[in-house]
């Protein structure tokens, strides 16, 4: 069979399915896969289980009407919705383009993502769908972000250990004063403040998953003494360590 006669052939079998949208609960299946479709308007019309938890919302009604703007640093936004319109404009997909996004809990991490244009019942683009997955490894990254890969990946690696700017800047060829103003400029925060971050997660995830004492859990994520990371954690999540863990530790 010609390419075209199987195109044609699978376009009319799809027409002629009852539910065009479900192959979104399809992509709820597939672990670390995000699904999205925006309108021209950019703002978020369908969103799969794993997208909807990366911008922390719980439900689709949290995230629909809503656009990246709404979830990212400007800068970040800036260019994810530029992309979308490069997507609209020219009507063609756009594959495999390694971006880093922030999620829900703060993290700055590298995605490979594919997007494509969505057309009306008459042709014309009426919006973008994309498609995400973790990116595995540092590869190449998009323009100002390349330099401040391997600042992400030391405080992944390091967060349990003394962290200075001056020695994360060294990595990145920056002075002390550069990487603060790039770092809060691409991610609307201190590296200080991306350094808390990635430690209290990592400290919620060992309330969550052990049974270690509060001040064990406090010194293994970067914590220099219990009262430290009570008060900061408090902070950040309105629980002290131990109403946390008694909420939402494992079961079994």
């Amino acid at each position: 069979m010609k390419e075209n006669e199987a195109k044609a052939m699978g376009a009319e079998f799809l027409a002629r399915m009852s539910e065009p949208g479900w192959w979104v609960e399809m992509f709820d299946a597939l672990p670390e896969v995000y699904l999205f479709v925006k309108d021209r308007r950019h703002r978020f019309m369908v969103a799969n289980r794993s997208e909807l938890a990366l911008h922390g919302c719980k439900s689709e009604t949290e995230m629909i009407g809503r656009t990246d703007f709404d979830f990212h640093p400007p800068a970040l936004a800036a260019q994810y919705v530029e992309e979308d319109r490069k997507v609209m404009a020219a009507g063609r997909p756009l594959l495999n383009q390694v971006w880093l996004v922030r999620g829900a809990v703060g993290m700055p991490q590298w995605y490979v993502s594919s997007k494509f244009p969505v057309r009306g019942k008459r042709g014309a683009v009426i919006g973008v769908a994309g498609v995400m997955r973790p990116y595995g490894q540092a590869g190449e990254a998009p323009g100002d972000y390349q330099r401040l890969t391997r600042v992400c990946e030391h405080v992944l690696a390091h967060y349990a250990e003394p962290v200075t700017v001056e020695q994360v800047a060294a990595r990145a060829n920056l002075s002390a004063s550069q990487l603060q103003r790039e770092f809060r400029r691409l991610f609307g925060m201190s590296l200080g403040d991306y350094i808390l971050r990635v430690r209290l997660l990592m400290a919620r995830r060992k309330l969550e998953m052990t049974t270690d004492p509060v001040g064990r859990v406090a010194l293994d994520c970067g914590f220099y003494d219990q009262s430290h990371f009570t008060r900061a954690f408090g902070e950040a999540h309105g629980l002290s360590p131990l109403a946390y863990r008694k909420r939402f530790a494992a079961q079994g």
